[in-house]
């Protein structure tokens, strides 16, 4: 059984990295009891993948990792195992069974991803900034610094922005997050702070992502669809 796990990490757990994420999602499997399965070789180790990772320092409503079971275990389940040994800060929100070659892993499907940011407490840009949003995305390059192995060169990440509003007293954002084209919350908003004149004050937005999201369209006619939407309950 593949099984699609989707989690939530807020509070101070927006300060361990991704890879100690990782570690404690192979304890909590341990301390739930599931049916895990394990490579073969001299080196076994648990069957688990995880989609995009989170930059230390957000928080998350909606983050995914695929893992395999040896049995067919209830969906609600295996919610309601997980949770039970989970520390605060992290809730797993939804388990569905996937099928492999339809589903495909959870890593490879990313393709976009939601975020709300706010400003910190008088980190907010002088200039009106709520009203120069649709300004901003109308450019039809938004060039950014980006260095490579091969040195620093300039890239247009206009193309990925692919919806940028005022939600509320929050900045929605909807961006690009395939492993080729994947843009950084943070990277649109030194661009568009940059964009208003003024200089990026360190550590001035609080940024959470809401959800991810595979693509299930062609070319430029993308279809979005969220990772736990490509799967299903079991009783």
């Amino acid at each position: 059984m593949k099984v699609r796990i989707k989690f939530s990490k807020t509070g101070h757990t927006k300060f361990i990295g991704h890879l100690d994420t990782m570690r404690y999602f192979q304890k909590a499997v341990r301390r739930a009891e599931l049916p895990i399965a394990f490579s073969g070789g001299y080196s076994p180790h648990m069957i688990m993948s995880f989609a995009a990772p989170l930059g230390v320092g957000i928080t998350s409503q909606g983050e995914y990792f695929d893992m395999e079971l040896t049995e067919t275990v209830p969906t609600n389940e295996i919610v309601r195992r997980l949770n039970d040994t989970m520390a605060e800060g992290f809730r797993v929100l939804a388990a569905r069974q996937v099928e492999d070659g339809k589903a495909g892993k959870a890593m490879s499907l990313v393709a976009a991803a939601d975020y709300y940011i706010e400003f910190r407490e008088g980190k907010e840009p002088e200039a009106d900034w709520k009203k120069k949003i649709p300004e901003f995305l109308s450019q039809k390059e938004i060039l950014v610094s980006k260095v490579t192995k091969n040195g620093e060169k300039m890239v247009d990440i206009r193309p990925y922005v692919y919806k940028m509003g005022i939600q509320g007293d929050k900045i929605f954002m909807m961006l690009a997050s395939a492993s080729a084209n994947y843009t950084k919350p943070e990277t649109v908003m030194n661009a568009f702070i940059q964009w208003l004149g003024e200089e990026p004050k360190p550590f001035a937005c609080m940024i959470e992502r809401l959800e991810v999201y595979a693509d299930k369209g062609k070319d430029e006619n993308h279809k979005f669809v969220t990772l736990e939407a490509l799967g299903e309950e079991v009783e």
